[in-house]
C-alpha cells in the first residue's frame, strides 16, 4: 500500500464527515472536511507521480474516491436547494454512464484502461470549485450567485462535453475490438 493510497482512504474516510456536516447545518465544519478532501486529492497524485508510487489500486481508488465525494455532496446541496436538481441529474448520469461503459466492457472482455481525458479533469476541478463556493456561500451567508451560477453553468457545459468524450472513446474501443473479433 502507497503513501498515495492512504491518502485516498483519507478522502473517503471524509465523505461520511462532510455530508454528515452539511445534513446537520455546520457548514464551516462541511466547508473544511470538503476543502481537506479537495486538497488531498491534488497531494496524492502529486506524490504518486513525483515519487513513482502510481499503483493499480490507486488507479481505481481515486477515482472511486472523487465520484463518492463529489455526487454525495451534490445530492445534499440539491436537497438543501443550493444548486438546481437538473445539475445533479446531469453529473449523476454522466457518472453512471461511465461506470456502466466499464463495466460492460469488462463483462464483454473487452476492458477499458482507466484513463482520465482532460475534459474530465477540467470537469472535476469545475465541479469541486462549485461545490466549495456553495458551501462557503452557505457557510459564510452571503449572496454568491453572480459567481454560482456562471459556475453551474460552465459544470453543466463540462459535464455534457465530457460524457460526450468519454461515450465516444468507449465506441471507438468496442469498435476496434468489433474489428479484431469479427
Amino acid at each position: 500500500m502507497t503513501i498515495p493510497n492512504y491518502i485516498t482512504i483519507l478522502r473517503l474516510l471524509l465523505v461520511p464527515f462532510v455530508i454528515w456536516s452539511m445534513a446537520t447545518g455546520q457548514m464551516m465544519l462541511a466547508l473544511i472536511g470538503f476543502v481537506v478532501a479537495g486538497v488531498s486529492d491534488g497531494v496524492d497524485g502529486y506524490i504518486a507521480r513525483r515519487y513513482n508510487m502510481r499503483s493499480e489500486l490507486g488507479t481505481y481508488l481515486d477515482p472511486i474516491a472523487d465520484k463518492l465525494l463529489l455526487v454525495s455532496v451534490f445530492l445534499v446541496l440539491a436537497y438543501l436547494g443550493a444548486i438546481p436538481a437538473w445539475l445533479v441529474v446531469l453529473v449523476v448520469s454522466r457518472d453512471a454512464m461511465i461506470v456502466s461503459g466499464v463495466m460492460l466492457s469488462t463483462v464483454m472482455g473487452n476492458p477499458v484502461e482507466m484513463r482520465p481525458l482532460f475534459v474530465s479533469k477540467a470537469n472535476t476541478a469545475a465541479q469541486i470549485i462549485l461545490v466549495a463556493v456553495i458551501l462557503a456561500h452557505l457557510a459564510f451567508k452571503a449572496n454568491w450567485d453572480y459567481v454560482t451560477w456562471p459556475l453551474i453553468v460552465t459544470v453543466a457545459i463540462l459535464t455534457v462535453a465530457s460524457a460526450m468524450a468519454y461515450l465516444v472513446t468507449w465506441l471507438r474501443h468496442m469498435a476496434d475490438d468489433d474489428e479484431k473479433t469479427g
